[in-house]
């Protein structure tokens, strides 16, 4: 697991975790998970989401499950800079929907001291890398993966198999339009 430490003679460090996986794998409530402990222990928090995620709630980010936090929605990455105000915690939720100039504005504000959480689908709904997501854990200090459960077979998921027939890379949506399913599963649904 990740190290939740300050140096004493610089103040705060900076660093950056990443949050990844498949959809319906808690990668959400991993996040709001660790910003309840941070606020618990008095820290600030900004919490930011993409424009385009109007699931659920637009001034919160809110788990599958029902757990949320208050949010700002930002139409591109540099917003989160402008919006920023010397807060301890910046977290961003569904990082695969930004542009990639998110990569360095993560990098900017870990270099500043900043703890920097960010979550978001590791690979899109054919299985690939999507958006800024592997760049992201290639430069964070901590990356979690996290795992849904099969709907088929009940194996740990990784994948986030589109039940729709759209064809567009960015899709918003829950169980109308996704489910997640282990390897086998998603190869044998994806044929």
């Amino acid at each position: 697991m990740f190290l939740e430490q300050f140096t004493k003679e610089n103040g705060q460090q900076g660093w950056i975790e990443v949050i990844c996986g498949s959809m319906f794998s808690g990668k959400t409530e991993e996040l709001i998970r660790r910003l309840r402990r941070a606020a618990f222990a008095k820290q600030s928090i900004l919490l930011f989401k993409p424009i385009i995620d109007d699931r659920y709630a637009t001034e919160a980010v809110v788990s599958h499950q029902g757990q949320s936090w208050e949010a700002k929605r930002v139409a591109s990455s540099l917003e989160i800079l402008e919006l920023w105000s010397g807060e301890q915690i910046v977290a961003i939720d569904e990082a695969q929907f930004f542009d990639t100039q998110i990569i360095q504005v993560c990098t900017d504000l870990a270099n500043k001291g900043v703890r920097v959480i960010v979550a978001g689908l590791d690979m899109d709904f054919k299985g690939l890398p999507f958006g800024p997501m592997p760049q992201l854990m290639s430069i964070a200090e901590y990356v979690s993966k996290v795992h849904a459960i099969c709907v088929h077979c009940g194996k740990l998921a990784q994948f986030s198999h589109r039940t729709v027939a759209q064809t567009e890379q960015v899709l918003v949506g829950a169980v109308e339009k996704y489910q997640p399913l282990c390897r086998s599963c998603y190869q044998k649904a994806s044929s």
